[in-house]
């Protein structure tokens, strides 16, 4: 599914969700006027994203354990079973499978052609890292939707507060006396979106730096694998 389709449709379906659970929200939150029906759809929209990323990144590990997988690749390369490996890589799946069969199919292309070692060797490494530029974003996709909802977030929340400021001025200005119903009307409903805004923006916020986290980790995993790869290659070459 395009990338833009899918936020559409998140999007669609989080307003439609939204409208239907501030309906039924108790009274004093719903004061908050309808920008709290916003903040619920920003919300949802965020606890999605928030699925579909761990949802690809277990997938980008594969069907076997990392650690377990590279045990079984380094058997099989230093048996000198490099179709083994290859086919491996085929069952294995994710990102990090991809990457090494990538470099292992070119491996099996090159081996035969006269070139010399650190040819060959290029040529692997760079059919890695031309998968692995295919893979990143595929890691990274969404990710920049959920940092705009914690900027959002925090917008509509500062702008439901404006507006139940404004209501609690104007609410003075008409009569010249305090009215104590609309004064509270008009803070509560800054309030609510106020906090509204903050729990969102800190929920995405934080989800974005653990994601952030967990990529550039499994990114040096892939290089630490790519480059564990080329070695053991580089030295069967070698011993020939």
């Amino acid at each position: 599914m395009k990338q833009g389709l899918f936020m559409t449709m998140v999007a669609v379906v989080a307003l439609a969700i939204a409208i239907v659970v501030y309906m039924f929200l108790p009274d004093y939150i719903r004061k908050g006027g309808p920008l709290v029906a916003l903040l619920i759809m920003l919300s949802i929209m965020s606890v999605t994203l928030t699925f579909e990323r761990l949802f690809t990144l277990n997938r980008a590990r594969g069907k076997m354990p990392v650690p377990a997988f590279m045990r079984e690749i380094r058997k099989r390369l230093d048996s000198g079973d490099i179709e083994g490996a290859a086919e491996l890589c085929a069952k294995q799946r994710g990102s990090l499978a991809n990457v090494l069969r990538a470099g292992l199919d070119r491996y099996l292309v090159v081996r035969n052609v006269n070139l010399d070692l650190k040819t060959r060797m290029e040529e692997v490494q760079k059919a890695m890292e031309e998968a692995n530029m295919l893979e990143v974003p595929l890691l990274e996709r969404n990710l920049i939707a959920l940092a705009t909802i914690a900027s959002i977030a925090t917008m509509v929340g500062l702008l439901g507060t404006v507006i139940g400021m404004i209501r609690s001025f104007a609410a003075l200005g008409q009569t010249g006396s305090v009215d104590a119903v609309k004064l509270a009307l008009g803070i509560s409903e800054a309030l609510i979106n106020t906090a509204g805004g903050l729990f969102v923006a800190i929920f995405s916020i934080v989800l974005y730096n653990v994601f952030v986290t967990m990529i550039d980790n499994f990114n040096y995993m892939m290089d630490e694998a790519t480059v564990e790869v080329v070695e053991v290659l580089s030295m069967k070459e070698a011993t020939k």
